[in-house]
């Protein structure tokens, strides 16, 4: 079975570190620039995308590869034929397959059965590309540290489950400032807080939370698929808004994250996702950097 990135404690610490060096140096145009000439990557989009299908079709581009676009009209992963034998086939075509979906099952599925590496571009529990990608923007900014100071405010989705798990295999000082109907998922707080090296909060308070933070993030009150839940979710964080007022409990030299797409003066202000502190379009941009090594990383 070929390595795949399913979530983000399929690698090691040392790997991880391995893959952020591997992302610098693409960035700066230091590697073999055409790795997956000649190849193909299947691309499964099951939920709406810009940033992830830009920057994936894009990459693979860059790397000299081909990009394969299919939709779950086409192919009705798990209906039509099963999750197994859609991986047993695609794996006879393409190099690697990314997929972008609700279900962790079909991923986790689809990578058991693949003989191919096979990329997770977000699922309803995790979304690992965006966060590793927003690791890397933060030692970008602020220089590598031995543990960031990162307060995650909002809902407890696919994001802070996604910094949880990074917790469980770097050093972080990880705070989510959260409702208590809104927690990350129970599993996943586990294992990070099993990492003695690492410091796990989880509060209703925001201020708590954000004191002394290096990176203040959040995300959308109602991912996708929750749109229902909208007026609820709203009710319950609606003091977890990333404002002026929160961002002056944080470290003078914070930085300001989000991983897009945003419901501007719902969840963040104008003034913090636009004001000097922020770097949500570097993070943007580094989705791109970052899933270029990812792909590159796993098919060596």
């Amino acid at each position: 079975m070929a390595r795949s990135l399913c979530q983000i404690t399929d690698l090691t610490a040392d790997e991880l570190l391995e893959l952020f060096d591997l992302c610098a140096q693409m960035k700066k145009g230091e590697t073999a620039p055409k790795p997956f000439e000649g190849k193909s990557v299947a691309c499964i989009f099951t939920k709406e995308s810009l940033r992830t299908r830009v920057s994936f079709e894009v990459g693979i581009h860059e790397l000299g590869g081909q990009a394969l676009y299919i939709t779950d009209k086409e192919i009705k992963l798990g209906q039509r034929e099963t999750v197994a034998d859609a991986a047993r086939v695609l794996s006879r075509y393409v190099a690697t397959i990314m997929i972008r979906t609700f279900a962790q099952s079909d991923v986790d599925e689809l990578a058991e059965h693949a003989s191919v590496p096979v990329v997770n571009g977000l699922t309803d529990l995790v979304h690992p590309c965006q966060i590793l990608g927003d690791y890397f923007t933060a030692m970008e900014h602020l220089g590598k540290r031995d543990r960031y100071r990162v307060a995650y405010v909002g809902d407890g989705n696919n994001i802070a489950n996604s910094w949880l798990n990074l917790a469980s295999r770097l050093p972080l000082d990880l705070r989510i400032g959260t409702d208590e109907d809104c927690h990350p998922d129970a599993d996943i707080l586990k294992l990070a807080q099993a990492n003695s090296d690492s410091r796990i909060l989880i509060t209703a308070d925001p201020k708590e939370a954000v004191a002394d933070a290096d990176v203040l993030y959040t995300d959308v009150w109602a991912s996708m698929g929750q749109k229902h839940l909208v007026e609820e979710k709203e009710e319950k964080l609606r003091k977890y808004q990333l404002n002026g007022s929160l961002l002056a409990a944080a470290d003078p030299g914070a930085i300001v994250m989000h991983c897009l797409p945003a419901e501007r003066n719902k969840e963040i202000t104008d003034e913090v996702m636009d004001g000097p502190q922020s770097v949500v379009f570097d993070q943007a941009e580094n989705r791109l950097h970052i899933q270029k090594a990812i792909m590159v990383f796993l098919l060596k």
